[in-house]
């Protein structure tokens, strides 16, 4: 069995990537430990030493941070905190992104900067590694005080309290502790806040994002190069030369891409072929290789987030310093949510764009991709499919980052909305997913039609493969669940990028 230990090496979205697909089991370093408990002592004599209030550790919480809590309800403030934020609502967050969020807010408390008992963050590991993972819904944070809501979810069953999905079925927290032998958490001075404070809800949702837009922008060259040859395109626009002069460094490993996918092909180099190609082919370098550098970019943003400390206050054992600032403000995740989703809307339109081209006609296509048209539809309605998906992302892409609401009698005036630009990026890129594999499923279809052994040796490959889920279409047949072997095909299919 596979183990990560976690200590103050940074993550990055790779290593995260290989803990969830592989099913990698989490424990904590020894270095982790120490630091863990060196803080949480620290803490311990600071509040026997010091009589000055620290917020939420010895007062209330948002604008009740002016009233002082006695020495014996510490304790009780803070399981109060777990419960009373516990307000979620709207759709359960899917099994691996609440198994990211255990992950990134065991990594963030295991800096040595916030407080908690070690064995807090070990019972965090314990639902990770007996995939027990707490029932946490998508509405509710603000992305700023933390993702308060869905991060008190994750939070409720340390003390036993809450749901959990176990064996596939939701089932109480207080089952679950009893059939492993756990007891409940005894919540600490500061540590409902340090678990509810913290961006883990949007990041784990960013980089679940992130790992499927890498996969999605490589089978949305794929299926671009697919297009071209389908079409009857010209080659010249991926042409080295073009992208020297304009080196933007996704256009450039586009347009490099495309000539390594069409390496060997008959088709890309017939005589004949139209001057200029629409620019939803011509000018795919330019597009898909935005989307490239916008996803590393995000990613930047991504992985500085995951390894910091987000939650408040903060504690610096070594200096002596308890200091309440705003790391918990969503900002930099809302902004780049924001444009991911963006960036993914694109490619999502440019990808339909090309779908129509290919059924209306054009290019010595038959209509609608079938050899009798008028009998039968043929590809006619997966375009509007396609359509009605583009149409819902350019929706969802809307930035929600421009947006706040006062909340806590207005102590909290400014909030990011990060939560919800997460929420609909995740709704973008499983809709881009869909469109990518309509793309498939067409451009499958014309290409036969210029004959297949006419292709690259990869090109053919790739489709042979697929051939093996989708067959060719002749005649009109329920489409749905073509398309839906698609999607399943795109998800789960291996190949190596042509070098």
């Amino acid at each position: 069995m596979k183990t990560f230990s976690i200590s103050t090496a940074p993550l990055t979205l790779d290593i995260i990537h290989s803990i969830i697909d592989q099913d990698i089991k989490l424990d904590l370093s020894q270095e982790a430990v120490e630091k863990i408990q060196h803080c949480r002592d620290y803490l311990d004599n600071k509040l026997i030493n010091n009589h000055d209030p620290i917020y939420g550790i010895t007062t209330g919480f948002g604008s009740l941070c002016n009233i002082q809590i006695s020495a014996h309800d510490l304790q009780q403030l803070q399981e109060n905190l777990v419960m009373s934020h516990a307000c979620g609502t709207g759709d359960e967050v899917t099994g691996d992104i609440v198994r990211i969020m255990l992950l990134l807010k065991a990594h963030a408390l295991s800096s040595g900067n916030s407080g908690v008992q070690v064995q807090t963050v070990q019972r965090l590991l314990d639902f990770f590694n007996n995939d027990v993972l707490p029932v946490v819904y998508e509405q509710g944070s603000l992305g700023a005080s933390g993702d308060l809501a869905p991060l008190a979810h994750l939070s409720l069953p340390l003390l036993g309290l809450g749901e959990m999905r176990m064996g596939g079925k939701i089932v109480s927290a207080k089952k679950v502790l009893k059939e492993f032998g756990w007891q409940p958490i005894s919540m600490q001075s500061k540590e409902g806040l340090a678990l509810l404070n913290g961006t883990q809800f949007m990041s784990a949702h960013a980089v679940y994002i992130i790992l499927k837009s890498r996969r999605l922008s490589e089978l949305a060259d794929i299926c671009g190069a697919i297009s071209l040859e389908a079409y009857n395109g010209k080659v010249d626009p991926f042409s080295a030369q073009l992208h020297t002069i304009r080196p933007h460094k996704g256009q450039i490993e586009t347009a490099s891409n495309f000539r390594k996918l069409l390496n060997g092909s008959k088709l890309i180099v017939n005589e004949g072929k139209k001057v200029q190609d629409p620019y939803s082919f011509r000018c795919i370098p330019q597009v898909h290789g935005a989307v490239k550098d916008t996803i590393n970019y995000v990613e930047s943003v991504i992985t500085t987030e995951i390894n910091a400390v987000t939650d408040n206050p903060t504690i610096f054992p070594d200096d002596d310093l308890v200091l309440s600032g705003g790391n918990f403000h969503g900002e930099p995740l809302a902004f780049v949510l924001d444009f991911i989703s963006i960036a993914l809307a694109e490619l999502g339109n440019i990808s339909e764009r090309r779908v129509y081209r290919l059924i209306s006609g054009q290019r010595d296509l038959p209509d609608f991709l079938v050899a009798n048209p008028g009998l039968n539809s043929g590809f006619m309605i997966p375009q509007y499919t396609a359509a009605s998906i583009v149409s819902q992302n350019k929706q969802l892409a809307t930035p929600s980052s421009v947006d706040s609401i006062t909340s806590s009698n207005e102590q909290e005036d400014h909030v990011s909305m990060g939560a919800n630009g997460a929420t609909k990026a995740l709704r973008i890129v499983n809709n881009l997913e869909r469109i990518i594999a309509i793309e498939l499923f067409t451009a499958a279809q014309a290409l036969e039609f210029r004959g297949l052994n006419n292709t690259s040796p990869f090109i053919e490959a790739f489709i042979s493969e697929y051939r093996g889920v989708v067959p060719f279409i002749t005649d009109d047949v329920v489409m749905y669940t073509e398309i839906a072997k698609t999607i399943e095909f795109i998800q789960q299919v291996m190949y190596d990028f042509p070098e």
